[in-house]
């Protein structure tokens, strides 16, 4: 904070900084709670614009006087925690006291949810102070961020493109560094498809590390959790540690705290010799735009210089009934969400054809179907211990086509194969989804066209730190490709 130092580059310098960093800077009155704020509302108001990621912007000076109240705190000894001063925007899924939550629908355009969501209620407590919200397509469903309330977020490294989803707000937000770290939900890929879009971490913790509440169906339902997104495994870490831990109202909750993800993270050593399960395209079952299994590949030859001994394998299991078992709960889920609205002709005009089509296909599902399609998935998990009885991990590209045009949708076909529904171009990520295991996306490389393409990383349920330690040895490992940003950034 010298008078030497451009107010611009001290900008640039603040809005740089990792999670982290930027923790460590607050805490240690590098940079005041103030100065951090009005770094990142300036720049926000500077790039937000080219890509659309943030969205319900609260006021500055609301926000300028809970920065200055957490430089109060910190003038008494007080820190609320990792959080502490650092700005947020949430997810535009999570409810947050007193801004605009939308769902990305006109159905709820204006709706101001007067109490937060469990972990945006724990990220408050740790210090955060909530900027606004970051853009997700309608009720989550699509693999692309776009949606009639606020538009479509554009992929920070090319603005012609999409950003994924349907964290793809967070994914730009945090690629753009108008965040240091980000949280996210993800049901089919949502924390891993946009990271692998934006050369970014993705983490899907395990089935119940980070509950959700308050949702009308404890019970059932189990495909979706949220979870951390951010520029190092590090801030994965210590975002998780925050976010995950038991409560009352989460009945299916893991039982320990997760106060072990605060703990410095220990990058797995070389003389563990890591083994990795490589599935690729399900031997041609997957179509794969030409140039995604290449961009894997040599990620995976920075794991083979790390130790790991990597091998393709191709699952005992037929992937013709894991989705099969996806397509029948999916739908399941979203037509008791939003059968009601579906249910009222002016509502549902105002519905996205794919929600509408969701709820449609869920209402001709029978409880038989249901019960079948928890039958493969239960025997899909059984498939997954005997391969992690071979395997520390398993891996796959973290979407099927690279990014794509904005204004397109969603991918009708893929390496010349048809796509019969709107999601079936992302049906590489069910394998993690369904199992309920941890997984992550790591960024794996950019194509010849400058296109980025995520890993992702399957461990064995309840193995999230295990995976957090791998994926840092190969952070450590990847320097060049992680200092690659988007132009102006």
């Amino acid at each position: 904070m010298t008078d030497a130092v451009s107010p611009d580059h001290r900008v640039a310098t603040i809005v740089d900084w990792d999670a982290s960093t930027l923790s460590h800077a607050i805490h240690t009155r590098e940079a005041s709670c103030r100065e951090v704020m009005t770094a990142y509302l300036a720049h926000i108001d500077a790039v937000n614009p080219r890509v659309n990621a943030i969205v319900s912007r609260v006021d500055s000076e609301r926000l300028l006087g809970q920065a200055d109240e957490r430089d109060r705190q910190l003038d008494r000894g007080e820190s609320m925690g990792w959080l502490h001063g650092v700005p947020q925007a949430i997810k535009d899924l999570s409810p947050t006291q007193g801004i605009t939550t939308t769902l990305g629908s006109p159905l709820f355009a204006d709706q101001v949810p007067e109490a937060d969501g469990l972990m945006v209620s724990r990220m408050r407590k740790a210090g955060a102070i909530i900027i606004g919200k970051t853009n997700s397509p309608e009720f989550g469903l699509g693999s692309q961020t776009y949606n009639s309330v606020f538009g479509a977020t554009r992929n920070a490294f090319d603005h012609r493109l999409c950003a994924g989803g349907s964290s793809g707000g967070a994914a730009a937000a945090l690629a753009m560094r108008m965040l240091p770290v980000a949280d996210g939900s993800d049901m089919m890929g949502s924390l891993r498809n946009p990271a692998g879009y934006h050369n970014i971490f993705g983490f899907r913790p395990s089935f119940g590390r980070v509950p959700h509440s308050p949702v009308p169906e404890i019970f059932g339902h189990q495909l979706a959790t949220e979870g951390p997104m951010g520029r190092r495994v590090d801030d994965l870490a210590q975002l998780l540690a925050i976010q995950a831990g038991p409560d009352p109202r989460a009945p299916l909750a893991l039982s320990d705290a997760g106060r072990h993800f605060a703990e410095p993270l220990q990058p797995l050593s070389a003389q563990a010799h890591p083994r990795i399960g490589w599935i690729g395209d399900w031997r041609g079952y997957l179509a794969m735009e030409e140039g995604v299994l290449d961009v894997c590949h040599e990620a995976l030859k920075v794991f083979e210089g790390l130790g790991a001994e990597v091998e393709a394998l191709t699952p005992d299991f037929a992937p013709e009934r894991l989705w099969e078992s996806w397509l029948t709960l999916r739908q399941w889920a979203v037509a008791g969400s939003l059968s009601e609205l579906w249910a009222d002709p002016e509502k549902r005009r105002l519905l996205k054809p794919e929600a509408r089509w969701e709820v449609e296909q869920g209402m001709t599902r029978s409880a038989l179907d249901v019960h079948r399609a928890n039958v493969s998935r239960s025997a899909w998990y059984q498939c997954l211990l005997a391969l992690f009885e071979r395997f520390d991990v398993l891996a796959l590209p973290s979407a099927q086509v690279f990014a794509f045009d904005v204004d397109t949708p969603w991918p009708n076909e893929v390496a010349g194969r048809s796509m019969d529904t709107y999601h079936r171009w992302m049906e590489v990520v069910i394998a993690g989804s369904l199992a309920g295991c941890p997984v992550i996306s790591v960024p794996a490389g950019f194509s010849r066209q400058g296109k980025a393409m995520g890993l992702q990383l399957i461990a064995p349920h309840r193995d999230d730190l295990a995976l957090l330690r791998l994926a840092k040895a190969y952070e450590a490992a990847i320097p060049e490709l992680l200092g690659r940003r988007p132009a102006g950034r």
